[in-house]
């Protein structure tokens, strides 16, 4: 369903913004497809990518995974087939905070993805890190099962489906 970060702010959050945590785009976009939405699935991981390997390899129809990578520019938590095991299990997109790498191959891919950066170093994989807790990052508390909606314009969350 086509939607605009900025039309979803117009209608609810009009008054006092109570319903919604807003915040403007301080990401890079790399997947194919710029707007995503769903399901917000979490985790919190630093420089070690085994969960996000885990996570794309379950069933994501209808969810974003958000990975608090702790904003670290030294290691990518994502590549090319990670990301092609997401679109396979139909994940929505991924918000990571911290680094992808193939980012080329990732933009013929029909996902959404938004990094800091990009790193072409691989991570260690030891499973280190905590799934579905809730994290903060940009200003915005991500807790899992809220929905998230993200555009070139920026990041909604909010407790409830807006579309």
């Amino acid at each position: 369903m086509p939607f605009k970060t900025a039309d979803l702010t117009d209608d609810f959050c009009a008054e006092n913004c109570d319903e919604v945590q807003a915040a403007g785009m301080v990401f890079n976009s790399y997947g194919g497809k710029t707007r995503f939405y769903g399901e917000i699935v979490t985790l919190k991981l630093f420089e070690d990518n085994q969960l996000v390997r885990d996570q794309v390899n379950s069933d994501g129809k209808g969810k974003v995974l958000v990975i608090d990578g702790g904003a670290s520019m030294r290691r990518a938590l994502l590549g090319d087939m990670l990301a092609a095991k997401a679109v396979e299990n139909g994940w929505s997109g991924i918000l990571i905070n911290g680094c992808i790498r193939d980012s080329v191959d990732m933009t013929t891919m029909q996902l959404g993805v938004m990094a800091l950066g990009t790193h072409p170093l691989k991570t260690v994989k030891n499973g280190v890190g905590q799934t579905n807790v809730s994290v903060n990052f940009v200003g915005l508390d991500f807790n899992p099962a809220d929905f998230i909606y993200i555009d070139e314009d920026g990041i909604i969350i909010s407790e409830k489906p807006l579309i």
